[in-house]
């Protein structure tokens, strides 16, 4: 392997990360999983196509076609960034990471449609992830401001991914399979673009499709999450309750056709192709930012030793404990994190460090995550600001922002997790 600049270093960086979001591109995933499965269609009196999520609209595209004269009627949901027109669906936007207007309406036409589905027909439900907060149905006892307050308590608790997904399915018409019930007698195909651990189909958007997905354990750590973290005790106790008798629902059949470990296999194949010994930190890294950049720095400090041109990979979802009040992500936190780190326990061989969101977004911002150098953390305090500071504040993007190291992409129309990948030589 010839030599790399560090712009060369950070370029390849971000081209195997593109491999990442090409390889769970949801429009063939989802054409080639519907073909396979053209008897289902072809059974069906009518097809009502239900999308949501961020890769709602690709999703919804591919099916059209082998749906053909079967649709009834169709609803996508998306975010504000991905919406566009889809022949003969209804397209709305909603919000993500916290839901607002547009996730009220958007979640009450998916129930709507699921419900006049009748019996012999099909709901064809196209789910990937976000669709949690894109599409909210609440119970009785919560509104639109309770849901907004609990995804933000949420977002702010240090919860993981099954937790939240836990109490969103307790806390909602829709999730834990009730997207299913509503839809009975009619039988559902779920076709799921998965963004979690284990690529289970409860846990994806909190499990639509997937009847009798509670997980008790879960849902009373993340309520107890919540609370701590300032959610209302009082909007607590309709949370607490469950379905007692659920309705049945119609035959349900629920296929992955992507995920964050197709992706990062995608990534390690390529990387070796371009020279790179590739080292697989994790299959679903997790657990605090802190402890997940010290578990990159760690790794990278053994393979110093050899000569090798080293890529350690990762995939999966960390999470934040917010305590301040600036902007950022799990992603951004996270090379922020290395970047000090390194600063301060420098390797000997150039590097290179990027940990972004598939979806092309990181919390509430533009940004898809970072990619950081050897320079980054010297380059924030040359332009006149204080990382220390900033990352105590949780200020990540505005760090990033001003060492040049956000990592841009816009929406990819995707969402599998995410993925790191730090290229050594």
């Amino acid at each position: 392997m010839a030599k790399r600049t560090v712009e060369e270093l950070r370029q390849e960086a971000a081209d195997l990360f593109h491999v990442a979001i090409d390889a769970a591109d949801p429009g063939p995933a989802t054409a080639r999983a519907l073909l396979n499965r053209s008897e289902v269609i072809e059974a069906a009196k009518s097809v009502t196509l239900l999308a949501f999520g961020k890769g709602a609209v690709a999703m919804a595209r591919a099916a059209l076609p082998i749906v053909g004269e079967k649709l009834r009627y169709g609803v996508v949901v998306t975010t504000e960034m991905a919406a566009e027109p889809v022949e003969n669906l209804e397209v709305i936007a909603g919000g993500h990471p916290v839901p607002n207007e547009g996730s009220l309406v958007g979640g009450e036409a998916l129930a709507r449609a699921a419900t006049q589905a009748g019996g012999g027909d099909l709901v064809l439900a196209l789910i990937s992830g976000g669709g949690s907060a894109l599409a909210v149905a609440p119970i009785d006892g919560l509104d639109l401001s309770d849901k907004i307050a609990l995804n933000r308590a949420l977002l702010r608790s240090g919860a993981d991914i099954v937790e939240m997904n836990a109490l969103r399915s307790a806390a909602s018409r829709l999730k834990g399979g009730g997207l299913a019930y509503l839809a009975a007698p009619a039988s559902v195909l779920g076709l799921i673009l998965s963004d979690v651990p284990g690529d289970d189909p409860a846990v994806v958007a909190s499990g639509p499709t997937a009847p009798g997905a509670a997980n008790p354990s879960a849902l009373t750590k993340a309520i107890e999450r919540v609370g701590a973290a300032g959610f209302s005790p009082e909007k607590l106790k309709p949370i607490a309750a469950t379905r007692a008798e659920p309705p049945t629902p119609g035959d349900v059949i629920n296929r992955i056709v992507g995920s964050n470990s197709i992706s990062l296999d995608a990534v390690a194949a390529v990387a070796e192709k371009m020279g790179w010994k590739t080292v697989i930190l994790d299959r679903w890294l997790e657990g605090e930012v802190a402890d997940a950049a010290e578990r990159f720095h760690a790794a990278a400090q053994d393979c110093v030793r050899s000569d090798a041109p080293v890529a350690i990979l990762a995939g999966g979802e960390t999470s934040v404990t917010v305590t301040g009040e600036g902007r950022g992500g799990r992603n951004q936190e996270l090379a922020l994190r290395l970047a000090r780190i390194c600063h301060e326990r420098p390797f000997k061989r150039d590097w290179c460090f990027l940990s972004g969101g598939t979806d092309g977004r990181d919390g509430p911002t533009d940004a898809a995550g970072g990619l950081v150098d050897a320079g980054s953390w010297q380059r924030i305090i040359d332009a006149g600001v204080m990382p220390d500071a900033l990352l105590a504040n949780n200020d990540s993007n505005k760090a990033l922002s001003a060492s040049g190291d956000l990592l841009t992409t816009g929406p990819t129309g995707t969402n599998v997790a995410d993925i790191q990948i730090l290229l050594l030589r």
